[in-house]
């Protein structure tokens, strides 16, 4: 019976490591934890990938992005991914845990940069030409800091991992108004709703209820959610539904029929045209995809 991954930092690589760092080049990380990451998995840590050179395609959560030089991606802990790149594939990786980044940024919280906020975010970033260059020597220097002797080493690094978030946000937003997550209410509302979510998606699928554990009515909530992500409520629920079925699916641990159960529906015809109605295929369709 087939079992999907859950990936920690210990689990990549040795020599001068840092607790709850990891950083290598994407050549060397192919090479030396291949056994590990040919097939979907999950990690339970940050991760942030440069790609210089190659080409490809990464998959996200089922979600198939474009491998290209300057694409910088940036995952949440539980994520499922998986890639197929080319043979000159080149670039930078970077892994932290929860606590490596809350021991050093005691008054910062990371959801607070918009791809870390929320997983309906974007996770890549497509850089220009002009700054590839810019952002690897952030990487390469992160890198070489890593195996150096130097007194101040980690404060180094964590400012160094510091810039590429910032930098990357500013890109990432354009021109927008830079205004920080923690000052917009609706962004507030969001992070609550997601984590209610994320705890009860499995037992309530009823919008209205989420609206009433936030003391809001479901009209307000849902002007939230359009505000944030352009989704309904009931579309942000039913997606974190079928993500998890998605995941069970291809771990293949339980029948179809104990997945419906295991995720609130007691009948299965009815969960597998609700699935088709929201993924475009059945349960069985998508599965034979990821044989």
């Amino acid at each position: 019976m087939k079992k999907f991954a859950v990936l920690n930092i210990g689990q990549f690589g040795t020599g001068n490591r840092i607790e709850g760092f990891h950083v290598n080049t994407i050549e060397n990380h192919l090479i030396t934890a291949h056994r590990n990451i040919h097939k979907p998995h999950k990690h339970n840590f940050y991760l942030t990938v440069l790609f210089t050179h190659g080409n490809g395609v990464h998959e996200i959560d089922f979600v198939k992005y474009e491998v290209k030089p300057g694409s910088l991606f940036f995952l949440n802990p539980g994520q499922m991914h998986h890639w197929e790149l080319s043979d000159d594939t080149r670039g930078f990786i970077v892994f932290h845990s929860q606590s490596f980044y809350d021991l050093h940024f005691v008054k910062e919280k990371i959801n607070h940069y918009p791809f870390f906020h929320s997983i309906q975010n974007l996770p890549v970033l497509y850089l220009e030409k002009e700054s590839i260059g810019y952002f690897s020597r952030l990487f390469q220097e992160i890198l070489s800091e890593n195996t150096s002797v130097q007194i101040f080493k980690i404060p180094k690094i964590i400012a160094l991992a510091e810039l590429i978030y910032i930098e990357a946000t500013r890109l990432y937003m354009g021109d927008e108004e830079l205004e920080m997550v923690k000052l917009n209410t609706y962004s507030e509302k969001f992070q609550q709703f997601e984590r209610l979510v994320e705890a009860n998606y499995k037992t309530e699928k009823a919008a209205s209820q989420y609206a009433d554990w936030l003391h809001i009515s479901p009209k307000h909530l849902n002007r939230i959610t359009q505000n944030m992500v352009n989704k309904t409520t009931t579309d942000i629920i039913l997606e974190r539904v079928f993500l998890e079925a998605k995941r069970e699916l291809i771990s293949q641990k339980f029948t179809f029929s104990e997945i419906a159960s295991d995720l609130g529906y007691a009948d299965y015809a009815y969960f597998s045209r609700l699935f088709k109605k929201k993924c475009g295929e059945t349960p069985s369709e998508f599965l034979y995809r990821y044989r």
